[in-house]
């Protein structure tokens, strides 16, 4: 596990450390309390993959594209079950990076058991401006 702690100006260099590890193509769930930094993180994302356009939680339409490698998902309001049954699940083979919000264990546990690549970035707020991110692989 790698920790890094930074101000919110700084959070490229949380977004190059994931660059440098993460694989094209994986799950990264990540975790915090709310408005802990997860959309934020997604934006600084984005931006370094080249996408120019708004970037926002996708709390009630569930998935957001930007570009045609990066998907973004806040399953806040929907379980395991219903995640399967309206087909986000088969989302998760597109070539890219999916960053999922809200993510639970059970989700976590299906994707590492299924062979996909997954990691986890926990996000602590330390004060207004300051983050600790945890980042791991789940698949070690």
């Amino acid at each position: 596990m790698k920790t890094i702690q930074v101000s919110l100006k700084e959070i490229d260099k949380v977004v190059d450390y994931l660059t440098s590890i993460v694989l094209d193509d994986a799950i990264i769930f990540l975790t915090g309390d709310l408005a802990s930094g997860k959309t934020t993180l997604s934006k600084s994302i984005a931006k370094a993959r080249g996408f120019a356009g708004e970037v926002t939680s996708p709390t009630f339409s569930l998935q957001h594209c930007y570009g045609d490698e990066l998907f973004h998902y806040d399953l806040y309001r929907i379980d395991f079950e219903e995640f399967v049954s309206i087909g986000l699940f088969e989302e998760l083979d597109s070539a890219g990076w999916h960053l999922i919000e809200w993510g639970r264990n059970e989700l976590k546990s299906a994707l590492v058991s299924a062979g996909y690549n997954c990691y986890e970035v926990e996000i602590n707020s330390e004060t207004n401006d300051s983050r600790t991110y945890s980042i791991r692989s789940l698949n070690a």
